[in-house]
């Protein structure tokens, strides 16, 4: 795997994290203060538990294949957890250059 390779699939789950994040939290939102559906959990909890895992997966191949330090990869593992806080995350490793910026050219 290459860092390009790798520095975009990060992204991409990064976002998906995300996005699934607000999917689950409008359908806890239905459920719990509307108290109209549980649709919604029922659809973007599963949903959002894999994309999860998925998001934990690469962020651990990012970290070895970009060499990330401990600290790094730590938080890129905590970003998971908060809602959104993974896209913060990819803007802040690609700020720093932890994440290999949109179509730079790898040595």
């Amino acid at each position: 795997m290459t860092p390009r390779t790798v520095a975009t699939a990060f992204r991409i789950v990064a976002v998906a994290e995300a996005i699934t994040w607000i999917g689950l939290l409008a359908g806890m939102f239905v459920k719990w203060v509307l108290q109209t559906s549980e649709l919604g959990v029922q659809v973007f909890g599963p949903i959002h538990g894999g994309v999860f895992v998925v998001y934990v997966l690469v962020a651990l191949v990012a970290a070895r294949v970009l060499r990330w330090s401990a600290g790094t990869t730590v938080l890129a593992l905590a970003a998971s957890v908060p809602p959104l806080a993974t896209v913060w995350f990819e803007r802040r490793a690609t700020r720093s250059g932890e994440l290999p910026a949109r179509g730079a050219l790898t040595a």
